[in-house]
């Protein structure tokens, strides 16, 4: 059994996922940290002598990872990812429209109408949205609009800008060269909000790359390193 860690995990939390699954019937447990796997996934070649930054925006955490010779050089780790947008959104209707709804209705208008900036090429139509009227207490039905949902993950987004501006002051600057020269790569549900990569783009002042299926590139880079996991060194037994 192959299991994901985050790169930020301690080792107490380690035992306890290996634990788990020898627990679940598992004979040969590895463990491979998300970044490495995200990367694989996408096809990066992992083992040679030259940076990569990948941005992983997951479910709890966005990941910013430097990687070079099979080995993550430097890691910054943030609880700012899908989670929270969701919870924006929720917030953002309760706020302005009075207007509460779960969490699935959330999940849904983030997927239909979430986007990073409020000026996209080609912007996705008002969807109609269902909940509970604070007011009256009566259920009801408003139109919204992505340039509402863009204004209520502005402030999230920001600070994965900052994570990542943080991570590129600490990588070192051999490796800075290589990210300027490649860019970077996002990964992870979060990477598929629209106009992300032109936010990111624009404030960092480097290429910004979308992995092919963002949503799958860790599983994928999983598979893949449980198919060759005697290959590769960075693979945990």
């Amino acid at each position: 059994m192959m299991i994901c860690i985050p790169s930020s995990i301690t080792e107490v939390e380690k035992r306890a996922v290996r634990d788990s699954a020898e627990q679940a019937g598992a004979k040969e447990v590895y463990l491979i940290h998300e970044p490495m796997a995200a990367a694989l996934g996408i096809g990066i070649d992992v083992e040679e002598p030259v940076g990569n930054m990948i941005i992983d925006i997951g479910g709890g955490t966005t990941g910013i990872t430097v990687i070079a010779l099979a080995g993550i050089v430097c890691d910054q780790s943030i609880r700012i990812a899908g989670d929270e947008f969701t919870y924006d959104i929720m917030e953002a209707l309760r706020r302005y429209h009075s207007l509460l709804i779960g969490e699935r209705t959330a999940e849904q208008i983030k997927i239909q109408i979430g986007a990073a900036m409020k000026d996209l090429d080609s912007p996705p139509d008002d969807i109609p949205v269902n909940g509970r009227d604070l007011v009256t207490g009566i259920p009801k039905q408003i139109m919204v609009s992505y340039t509402e949902i863009a204004e209520a993950l502005d402030k999230s987004i920001f600070k994965i800008e900052e994570a990542i501006l943080k991570a590129l002051e600490t990588t070192p600057p051999e490796l800075a060269a290589d990210i300027y020269r490649r860019g970077l790569y996002l990964t992870g549900g979060g990477a598929m909000l629209r106009g992300l990569d032109k936010r990111l783009s624009n404030k960092i002042k480097l290429p910004v790359h979308v992995a092919e299926d963002p949503l799958k590139s860790v599983v994928r880079g999983t598979g893949l390193a449980l198919k060759h996991y005697d290959k590769y060194p960075f693979i945990m037994r």
